[in-house]
């Protein structure tokens, strides 16, 4: 697959011819990309910092621990106040002994931390600037299927040389693409509206749609 085949300049913003391939690995002309966009140059910081925004919202944070007065056992005194020789303790439910309640242990509670929605938008661009530079950066013209056979669409993959891919199509996937890909390992579909830090980084490639690319643009503009 080709590089950024030139560069325009427009209203005062660089665009850069790409060029377009089919399934088939076909020219399907180009399309215009800009720098603003695809041409910045990655900075780890704010890659970073999304993907720990991302990762935190996703954890479920359901662990919890039983606390002194969550766990069933006695609560009578073990032993007489005096005359044993022995520490002065009263409910076994107490953290110190074996089976008690845990001592400032883990409670149901959200991980989310707040991060400005421009650093968000922000991360994105630096991402998809970062599959660029790295030459990772694949652009389709459709992401048709003709029908939903897992095994077709794995010939087409391995002749493109697309193992560990992201793929991002329009607004509305092709069902058949869609029903194809799911089953095959490393693939991942997603619409536009979707499309994120994490599964960009996570993927060795990144596939876009043509109908994706466009509304990156009108997103961004």
């Amino acid at each position: 697959f080709a590089t950024p085949s030139s560069r325009l300049r427009s209203k005062g913003a660089i665009i850069m011819e790409f060029n377009v391939k089919t399934l088939e690995g076909k020219d399907a002309g180009k399309v215009s990309l800009s720098d603003a966009i695809f041409g910045l140059d990655p900075r780890e910081d704010i890659l970073a910092r999304m993907v720990r925004y991302q990762l935190a919202k996703k954890q479920q944070g359901t662990h919890q621990s039983l606390t002194r007065g969550e766990v069933s056992r006695t609560g009578a005194k073990m032993y007489k106040q005096k005359g044993t020789g022995r520490a002065r303790h009263h409910s076994a439910r107490a953290p110190q002994f074996r089976g008690g309640g845990r001592a400032h242990g883990p409670v149901v509670r959200s991980h989310e931390h707040d991060l400005p929605k421009k650093v968000r938008a922000l991360a994105l661009r630096h991402a998809l600037s970062a599959k660029l530079k790295s030459e990772d950066l694949i652009v389709i013209d459709n992401l048709v299927a003709s029908e939903a056979k897992t095994k077709a669409l794995v010939g087409t993959f391995a002749s493109l040389g697309l193992t560990n891919v992201l793929f991002i199509g329009g607004a509305e996937l092709d069902s058949n693409f869609k029903l194809a890909a799911q089953n095959i390992p490393n693939v991942d579909v997603l619409p536009v509206q979707g499309i994120n830090v994490y599964d960009i980084l996570r993927r060795g490639k990144l596939v876009l749609s043509k109908a994706a690319v466009e509304a990156l643009e009108e997103r961004f503009k």
